[in-house]
């Protein structure tokens, strides 16, 4: 009752209302002694045990719609997953459906039906290296121990880093190098297939755009851009023949991996709102094409709580002028 109160009084409805939106990518079967930032299907589970109990969470396009009329409940949330991995449908859905609730699915459409993203070729190759010691050094990207979970972890946070900001082109290209390196056969069997997108639709979710590639679109010319984002959200239209109003930008830091420009051309494209990375909750003032999103990774009630109530006075200031034009 104590936190009940508490995120209440940090999160009111109406004209004064606050929206938290979290943002989650895979729900693994089982702990992974290595991919320890995901979540498991019982973490998961309790985390929306303690939603359902301290906020009431709306599908993400209802929360939106309620935003901009100054309609929301007092402890407003919703529930995001990025990217588009198998899993979300088997099993974070069930999941959901199990606690009633909904979450709103920004997906890649490029990495589809047998795709697998730069950064998980690296993790798996890394992850699933027999080599106690995987030597990257030729492509400067260095030389590591993998002779635990905790040194395979580092080894993977470290390649990512490196690789990360590269073009997309050098991206796939180192990808494939460590793959190589690490002389893995990976099964390409990670992300959703189209049909079932459909599936998870069926189930009661709602899916988002996400960029075809997943580029960071600062990086991108503006045609480049409008490619990405119109190719993706036309795809999705065309599948499940309905509109796509929403979208999260890849990566998602403000200043970073988007630009003012980025989000003028998601207005003109006609989109309801679009979702950053950047910690904060959103609110009337906030800019529709910039809504803050945050992931609480403690595993316990009282360190959620706490991490969930600090969002909530946590500004995000994602303004329509905070953007460099």
């Amino acid at each position: 009752m104590i936190i009940k109160a508490l995120t209440s009084f940090c999160s009111p409805g109406g004209k004064n209302g606050r929206l938290s939106i979290l943002i989650f990518h895979r729900v693994l079967p089982q702990p992974d002694p290595v991919l320890n930032w995901d979540l498991h299907a019982r973490d998961f589970s309790d985390i929306l045990s303690w939603m359902s109990k301290w906020f009431n969470v709306l599908p993400l396009d209802q929360a939106i719609r309620m935003l901009k009329s100054g309609t929301l409940p007092s402890r407003a949330a919703a529930i995001t997953f990025d990217d588009g991995y198998e899993d979300n449908l088997t099993v974070a859905a069930p999941i959901l459906v199990n606690h009633g609730m909904t979450a709103t699915f920004f997906v890649a459409s490029g990495y589809l039906n047998g795709g697998q993203m730069w950064n998980d070729t690296i993790i798996e190759s890394v992850r699933q290296c027999s080599k106690n010691r995987l030597d990257l050094s030729d492509e400067g990207l260095g030389v590591y121990d993998l002779s635990g979970p905790e040194s395979i972890r580092n080894a993977i946070v470290s390649i990512l880093k490196v690789v990360k900001y590269r073009s997309f082109d050098d991206r796939i290209r180192l990808s494939k190098f460590v793959k190589i390196s690490a002389n893995v056969h990976l099964h390409q069997d990670l992300m959703l297939t189209s049909q079932q997108v459909v599936e998870l639709r069926d189930l009661g979710m709602h899916i988002g755009s996400h960029t075809v590639n997943h580029p960071i679109l600062s990086t991108l010319s503006a045609d480049q851009v409008i490619e990405e984002i119109l190719d993706n959200k036309n795809f999705l239209e065309c599948l499940l023949q309905e509109k796509i109003g929403l979208f999260a930008y890849p990566n998602g830091k403000p200043n970073i991996d988007y630009r003012f420009s980025d989000t003028e051309i998601l207005r003109k494209l006609g989109f309801d709102a679009a979702f950053t990375t950047a910690w904060g909750v959103a609110d009337t003032f906030s800019d529709l094409m910039q809504l803050p999103r945050f992931t609480p990774w403690d595993r316990n009630p009282f360190g959620f709580a706490f991490r969930m109530n600090k969002n909530l006075r946590h500004n995000s200031l994602l303004r329509a002028n905070q953007l460099a034009a």
